[in-house]
């Protein structure tokens, strides 16, 4: 039988301990760490259980979470194509549908891109035009 909750504290380590002989996907099972969609949640079972235990773990706040970090590196692909990823894009501010500017400085060898505001929209259309003439 599954606790409607998750056990904590003193009820935790002695439901555990009843259940010692069996695998912690059961124990954490029978203690209630059970998802939504059915999958234990083994990571939040042995963190209640050390902090049952009287152990004191530093939260790690969410914030400070990078995951990958962005390389500043990119390769061109097969059709000749260079891709600029989301940790790029997000660090500019852009959004989808969002248009920039990309300019190529020969002498540098680089490549900048550069958001467009309503501004730079409205010259951009009126260089076009003049270009095309």
């Amino acid at each position: 039988m599954i606790p409607s909750e998750q056990l904590m504290g003193e009820a935790l380590l002695n439901r555990t301990r009843d259940l010692s002989s069996n695998s912690v996907e059961q124990i954490a099972k029978a203690c209630g760490y059970v998802g939504p969609g059915g999958r234990v949640l083994k990571k939040a079972f042995l963190k209640a259980l050390v902090h049952a235990k009287g152990f004191a773990i530093p939260e790690v706040d969410s914030d400070g979470f990078r995951g990958r970090q962005a390389e500043y590196r990119t390769r061109v692909h097969g059709n000749g194509n260079l891709l600029v990823g989301h940790a790029y894009t997000k660090r500019l501010g852009l959004e989808p549908g969002q248009e920039c500017s990309i300019e190529l400085h020969q002498e540098t060898g680089t490549i900048w891109l550069r958001p467009l505001t309503a501004k730079d929209e409205g010259e951009t259309e009126a260089q076009e035009i003049s270009d095309a003439e």
